[in-house]
């Protein structure tokens, strides 16, 4: 089982007092950082979990810097206590998962480690499927932060 760092509890605990809202960088082709804002969480998925998580759509450009240098870092903060997570990102989506077994409940997995709830399972997964949502699972490498 790999190694799951001391200050991983700090992170859940960031996540879940600003509703999943964290921060996603990636580096351009150029060097440059991509960063965006995303929901996410803090995902206990084996095989090789815990994951920082999130959900993105299949044409987002952070997905094509995602698969092209597959890393990631995803910062968490509430008020001024923040932390950041690095390391691998593992994209799974219609080409990683193409007969759909593993991506919807991986998809509902990550929503809820986010904070997220919905009445309606089959809609959220017919419209995570019409969007061409991904799952991004950054692997922690690397923790960061001030609490």
């Amino acid at each position: 089982m790999w190694p799951v760092p001391s200050n991983l509890e700090t992170v859940r605990q960031l996540a879940k007092a600003d509703r999943g809202l964290a921060v996603v960088a990636v580096a351009r082709a150029d060097g440059s950082v991509h960063a965006s804002v995303v929901n996410a969480g803090i995902l206990d998925a084996e095989p090789g979990g815990p994951y920082a998580a999130f959900v993105t759509g299949g044409q987002a450009r952070k997905l094509a810097h995602l698969r092209r240098t597959g890393r990631a870092a995803v910062v968490f903060r509430t008020g001024w206590q923040w932390a950041s997570i690095e390391g691998r990102a593992h994209v799974v989506g219609p080409a990683e998962d193409p007969d759909g077994i593993r991506l919807p409940a991986l998809l509902r997995a990550i929503f809820t480690s986010a904070g997220g709830t919905h009445e309606d399972w089959a809609t959220f997964d017919r419209v995570m499927s019409e969007e061409g949502r991904v799952a991004v699972l950054v692997r922690p490498e690397r923790i960061i932060g001030n609490g």
